[in-house]
C-alpha cells in the first residue's frame, strides 16, 4: 500500500524530504508552495515527519495523529479503519439544546475520552443535549487547558488520541447526546510550535495576548485561512462532530471584505446539506454584536451561536455580590432585567471596565434567544479566578438552586460547566504542563504577579505547573450521592426536563419575555408565557405580586415547582408596587384578582398563570 504525503511549505528555499520510518526521501514541488509524495508501504501507523532544506525532523502541520506527542513524528492516520455505529444519526438541535462543557482531562479519575464514556448515562440522565469538549489539540506534557495546542489537526494522545474522540462520539450518538468540539483557531501554543518554518502562518502586523496574530489578510493567508476551515471540516467528517465552539473570535484579525467566520459559516452550511445533518458553529466574543450571529443572508457573519457573558455577569454579581473588574456594572436587579430580554447588558452603554461605551442592541424581533448560550459558570468565569474557586464555594445549596432556576428557564441556550448540576465543591484551576523550565517558570511567575495586581499573596495563588494543581481539579463523583449534591441534582434534572416539556420555557423570542422586579425586597419575577419564574434572592420570607391569577391546574395551587415546596404557597392579593423591564406589560388582572406567593428566603418556584 502507498500513502501519498503533502506539505504546504513556501518558506522552503531548495527542498523538502519526507521521512518516513527512519528513512529520508525527495518530495517533488506541487505549485503554490506545495510538495509532494509517495512513498510505498506506508500504511496505518507509520511514523513519518518533514525536513526542509535539510533542516531537523518536523511533524505534519495537518498531521492526523501524534502518538509520540507533539514534538514526536507524525503517524499516518487511516479514517476508514474506525468501525462506525451511528449512521442513524441525524443530528441535533440547537434550539431547544442544553450544553454541558466538560475538561477531559479532569471530568474522571482516569483522565480519558474512554473513561468519560463510562459517565454518558449520568450526562443522558441529567437532559444534556450537546457535550462541549475543552480543546483536545495535541498540545505539550500530559494535562493542560488545551488552549496552547500546537498540533490543531491532530487529538491529544493523552487522552486517546483520534481513536478516542471517534470512540466518545459513537457513543454519545448512541444516547442521543451530540458533541461540540472546542477549537482555537487566534494563536498556538508557545512550545513546539513550527509551522513558522513551514509558511507565513502568521502576521506582526497586529497585536495579540499570544504574540503574532494568525495570518488572515496578509500575503500567504489564503492557504493559512484553507488550513483553517480544512481542519474545521474535519472535524464534522471524519470525527462526526456536531458543533465546533470558536475560540475568542474577536482576536481574529482579519480585514478582508469576507472574513474568516463568513467563509467558515459558508463553507459549513454546504457541509450540512451533504452530510445530511444539521451543524453548528458557537463563538466565544468579546464583541456584544448581535451580528455575529446574524444569517449572512441578513448581513451577518452566520455564526449560528456566541457566549453572552453577560448573563454570566448579572447572575454571577448579583448572586456573589462581586464587583471587581468586570463585574463593576452590573449586581443589580435593573441589570439582570435587561440581560434576560435584551441578551446584552453593554448594547452600546457605557462600560467601566473597558473606560469606554461598549457593545451594539440586539433586534430582539429578529434575533432569536437560542443563539445566545448563557451560563452560570464555564472553564473560563472559574478557571480564570485565583484560586479556581467555584460557586458552590460562595454561594449556599439554596442560591445555587435560585441560580440553576434563572438560568435554566431563560430564553437563551444554557450551558452548565462539569459538576455543577450536583454543587461541586471540587476547584477547577489554572494549571500546566510545560517540559521547558524557562517557559514553566514565565507561566508560574505570570500567573502569581496577575493576581498580586489584585491583592492576592502570590503564595496563595496555585502553581500551574504543580500536578498536585492538576489532580485537585479532578471532579469527585460521590459528591452527587450525598443528600445535598443528590438533591440540586434532582433539581437540575427536572427544570431541564420542564424546560423541554413547557412550551413557555422553550420558547425563545425575546420581545416575549417580562420582567418585575422590586431591588429593595429582592425579589425577581420573570414571565415566560403561560408561566412565571419567582426567583427570592433575599435571606427572609418575601411576597411576591404574580401580575396574573395562578392556574391551579397545572399543580398545587398553581406551583409546578418550588426548590422549598412546603413553605411555597400562592394567595390572593392587591399588587405593590415593583418595577418592570421594557417587555413588562400592565397589570394583566384586575386589583382584587392579583395573585400572590409567599416565597422562603432564597428560593424559586415556577408558577403557572392564566393568559
Amino acid at each position: 500500500m502507498a500513502t501519498t504525503f503533502e506539505v504546504w511549505a513556501p518558506l522552503a528555499r531548495e527542498q523538502v524530504q519526507v521521512e518516513v520510518d527512519g528513512s529520508a526521501g525527495p518530495m517533488t514541488p506541487a505549485g503554490d508552495g506545495w510538495w509532494r509524495a509517495r512513498v510505498d508501504q506506508a500504511t496505518h501507523g507509520t511514523p513519518y515527519s518533514f525536513r526542509l532544506d535539510g533542516g531537523e525532523s518536523r511533524p505534519d502541520p495537518r498531521s492526523r495523529w501524534q502518538p509520540d506527542g507533539v514534538p514526536g513524528p507524525s503517524a499516518v492516520y487511516d479514517h476508514d479503519l474506525f468501525a462506525w455505529t451511528d449512521q442513524g444519526w441525524r443530528g441535533t438541535p440547537l434550539p431547544g439544546g442544553v450544553i454541558y462543557e466538560l475538561h477531559v482531562g479532569t471530568f474522571t479519575p482516569e483522565g480519558t475520552l474512554e473513561a468519560a464514556v463510562g459517565r454518558l448515562d449520568h450526562l443522558a440522565a441529567l437532559g444534556v443535549t450537546l457535550v462541549e469538549l475543552l480543546p483536545l489539540a495535541a498540545f505539550p506534557g500530559q494535562h493542560g487547558w488545551g488552549y496552547d495546542g500546537v498540533g490543531l489537526y491532530a487529538v491529544h494522545q493523552a487522552y486517546g488520541g483520534p481513536d478516542g474522540l471517534k470512540t466518545f462520539v459513537d457513543a454519545c450518538h448512541a444516547r442521543g447526546i451530540g458533541v461540540c468540539l472546542d477549537v482555537v483557531y487566534n494563536h498556538l501554543g508557545p512550545a513546539h510550535n513550527y509551522l513558522s518554518e513551514f509558511g507565513p502562518y502568521f502576521t506582526d502586523k497586529y497585536a495579540t495576548p499570544w504574540g503574532m496574530a494568525v495570518n488572515l489578510d496578509d500575503p500567504g493567508s489564503d492557504e493559512v485561512r484553507a488550513f483553517i476551515v480544512d481542519n474545521a471540516l474535519g472535524w464534522f467528517r471524519d470525527f462526526h462532530v456536531d458543533a465546533l465552539r470558536l475560540d475568542a473570535v474577536h482576536a481574529l484579525h482579519d480585514e478582508r471584505a469576507v472574513p474568516i467566520l463568513e467563509e467558515l459559516s459558508h463553507e459549513v452550511d454546504a457541509a450540512a446539506a451533504s452530510l445530511g445533518r444539521p451543524l453548528w458553529l458557537i463563538a466565544e466574543s468579546d464583541r456584544n454584536d448581535a451580528r455575529t450571529v446574524t444569517p449572512r443572508e441578513s448581513g451577518g457573519l452566520g455564526v449560528h451561536a456566541q457566549w453572552d457573558d453577560d448573563v454570566h455577569h448579572a447572575l454571577h454579581a448579583l448572586l456573589t455580590g462581586e464587583r471587581d473588574g468586570y463585574y463593576g456594572d452590573f449586581g443589580s436587579l435593573p441589570c439582570l432585567a435587561k440581560t434576560m430580554t435584551r441578551a446584552f447588558f453593554h448594547d452600546g452603554t457605557w462600560s467601566s471596565f473597558r473606560g469606554r461605551v461598549h457593545g451594539r442592541p440586539v433586534d430582539v424581533e429578529h434575533t432569536a434567544g437560542w443563539r445566545f448560550v448563557a451560563a452560570l459558570q464555564n472553564h473560563d468565569q472559574i478557571g480564570n479566578r485565583a484560586a479556581g474557586d467555584r460557586l458552590s464555594a460562595t454561594l449556599t445549596d439554596d442560591q445555587l438552586a435560585v441560580a440553576a432556576g434563572l438560568l435554566l428557564t431563560s430564553p437563551y441556550t444554557p450551558m452548565l460547566f462539569m459538576g455543577e448540576e450536583w454543587g461541586a465543591r471540587t476547584p477547577w484551576q489554572y494549571f500546566t504542563d510545560f517540559e521547558d523550565p524557562d517557559l514553566a517558570e514565565a507561566v508560574r511567575n505570570g500567573r502569581r504577579n496577575e493576581f498580586a495586581d489584585h491583592g492576592w499573596d502570590p503564595e496563595d495563588v496555585p502553581d500551574p505547573q504543580d500536578e498536585g494543581t492538576f489532580l485537585a481539579s479532578r471532579l469527585d463523583w460521590n459528591e452527587q450521592e450525598k443528600e445535598a449534591g443528590a438533591r440540586l441534582l434532582d433539581w437540575y434534572t427536572t427544570l431541564i426536563r420542564l424546560r423541554r416539556e413547557l412550551p413557555g420555557l422553550a420558547d425563545p423570542r425575546l420581545y416575549r419575555v417580562e420582567v418585575t422586579y422590586d431591588e429593595d425586597a429582592r425579589w425577581v419575577m420573570i414571565r415566560r408565557g403561560d408561566l412565571g419564574v419567582v426567583a427570592n434572592l433575599a435571606g427572609a420570607p418575601a411576597t411576591v405580586p404574580l401580575g396574573a391569577v395562578v392556574d391551579e391546574a397545572v399543580g398545587r395551587d398553581g406551583v409546578v415547582l418550588a426548590w422549598h415546596p412546603d413553605d411555597t404557597h400562592t394567595v390572593p392579593g392587591s399588587k405593590p408596587h415593583a418595577e418592570s423591564s421594557p417587555n413588562s406589560s400592565s397589570n394583566s388582572a384586575d386589583k382584587d384578582d392579583v395573585t400572590q406567593i409567599q416565597l422562603p428566603g432564597h428560593s424559586l418556584a415556577i408558577v403557572g398563570l392564566r393568559p
